[in-house]
């Protein structure tokens, strides 16, 4: 119970940084699956949520969406970084594009996707963190906007119960991902972070 009143823990390294980012992610990919289900299923939730069919899909979905979280938590976390780094944009970008993946790389393949699939998601999401800097950084909002369609067909629902429920998924990821960038903003130690990571790029080359 006393858990519920304890505030997250600040993030001063980029350990704790790597958490946030894999935890968040997580969140983005099964929250949105299983609040889109429950919503489509109404009364019948429950029992949805039970059937091995729905669990077997359901994996399979939160494994394809999971790097799409990878890369809007990413995408987030520059545009935050930038306003207390001091050298190269180019710099930071490759720095948390390492980071990224390796949070990716944690996981071993998915038996629900297979290596092949797995594969390609990590080069579409170093695909993704590559591109980073081709652009200004973007508001938290707007993040999702390359990504909410793809989502959304990813859903473990059948195409013909949903295909009115796009703007929804649409809008649960530009709330989710600013409310990412709030407890992103309020937990991280900028100056800290940004020291660490500058160090650890330093080290690494």
């Amino acid at each position: 119970m006393l858990d519920l009143f304890r505030r997250a823990p600040p993030i001063h390294t980029v350990a704790e940084l790597t958490e946030f980012i894999d935890r968040q992610a997580a969140f983005v990919a099964q929250k949105g699956i299983y609040e889109y289900a429950r919503a489509r299923a109404g009364h019948y939730s429950k029992v949805l949520f039970q059937e091995p069919e729905f669990q077997a899909a359901a994996d399979v979905s939160r494994w394809q969406t999971y790097p799409l979280g990878l890369a809007m938590v990413g995408e987030l976390l520059e545009g935050v970084l930038l306003q207390a780094w001091r050298g190269d944009r180019a710099d930071l970008d490759e720095a948390i594009r390492a980071l990224v993946l390796a949070v990716f790389d944690r996981y071993p393949v998915p038996a629900a996707l297979g290596a092949q699939q797995w594969a390609k998601s990590r080069g579409e999401l170093d695909q993704h963190l590559k591109r980073l800097g081709t652009h200004p950084p973007k508001w938290a909002k707007d993040i999702p906007e390359p990504f909410w369609q793809r989502y959304f067909d990813l859903m473990p629902i059948h195409e013909k119960m949903r295909t009115k429920d796009a703007s929804t998924t649409r809008s649960y990821l530009r709330v989710t991902i600013i409310n990412i960038h709030d407890e992103l903003t309020k937990r991280m130690d900028l100056a800290a972070v940004v020291g660490d990571l500058a160090a650890a790029k330093v080290a690494a080359s």
